[in-house]
């Protein structure tokens, strides 16, 4: 798991999406970052480790943007390092993108993309995703996510700004939750409503292969195909104290339900059904060698 959080609106976006990180870190914390639109240019802060290195990187720093996306990262492809977190940028640096999920065709796309004269910073299958975009995009950010991710195979749950479109951002899902808040001349994308539940109560539940083309006075739902989607909003009537105990009295029964989604989100992404094969990060070891290990210890 990994975890998204974007704001666009009239306050400074840097404490909101930190803060929302923060309420995220349990999805991920090999490394963590974002990016904001400001003073017409996309500028971003990322770091390997917990979200308090990112904390301390951002200390000082004074910046306006009202417009921004941040991640929280569970590495797959590439290790956990400052230049693989997230948010990824095209080759122009006017694109960002910050992604849940497994790109299982990046290798094919990345020799695509490649072989168009797109040059790669990361080792992640994230980075294609804003090659792809850029790739695609002709003056609508909304048509270049759609075609973009029309190529794509796998899980995605994704935010994407652009200089080109400063006023909007364009979140889109498949297998990876996401959600929208709606708020007064603002609104919040994040992959779960505990980030954004300090803001608003008022949600959206993204859909499969859904798009939603946000903006600080509404939300415009699509298809991959731009077909309109009508937009369904929810009241959330717990507070974020019951929230963070997903309606539990208390932590233990909350952990003790939790167990089969657990198991279902540890194994997302890591299993290859054709092959009867599993990907383990971080194991830094051959199959053929997996073949001849006779004794496994699982320690907690």
């Amino acid at each position: 798991m990994c975890g998204i959080v974007a704001y666009i609106g009239e306050r400074v976006a840097s404490p909101i999406l930190l803060n929302g990180l923060k309420r995220l870190e349990y999805r991920g914390y090999d490394s963590a970052g974002m990016a904001l639109i400001e003073d017409g240019q996309i500028v971003f802060e990322k770091a390997a480790g917990k979200i308090r290195v990112l904390e301390e990187i951002l200390e000082g720093k004074n910046f306006t943007a009202t417009t921004g996306i941040g991640h929280t990262r569970w590495a797959t492809h590439g290790v956990p390092n400052d230049v693989n977190a997230h948010p990824h940028l095209d080759c122009t640096g006017k694109i960002a993108v910050v992604h849940n999920g497994i790109i299982e065709n990046f290798k094919t796309l990345r020799a695509f993309l490649e072989r168009r004269g797109h040059h790669f910073e990361s080792d992640t299958d994230t980075e294609v995703i804003a090659h792809l975009i850029e790739e695609y995009y002709d003056g609508n950010l909304t048509k270049a996510v759609q075609l973009a991710i029309k190529q794509v195979e796998g899980t995605y749950g994704i935010a994407v700004i652009s200089l080109a479109a400063p006023d909007v951002i364009v979140a889109a899902r498949h297998g990876s939750p996401l959600c929208i808040g709606l708020g007064e001349s603002e609104n919040l994308i994040a992959s779960d409503v505990s980030a954004m539940l300090e803001h608003t109560k008022k949600v959206v539940y993204l859909g499969e292969g859904e798009v939603a083309t946000v903006s600080r006075d509404g939300v415009q739902i699509s298809t991959l195909d731009n077909m309109p989607v009508p937009t369904k909003f929810h009241d959330i009537e717990w507070d974020l104290d019951l929230l963070e105990k997903g309606g539990f009295d208390h932590f233990m029964l909350k952990e003790i339900f939790e167990q089969p989604i657990t198991i279902r989100n540890s194994m997302r992404g890591r299993l290859n059904y054709e092959e009867g094969t599993a990907r383990l990060s971080g194991l830094k070891i051959k199959y053929a060698e997996l073949l001849n290990v006779k004794r496994i210890l699982i320690s907690e």
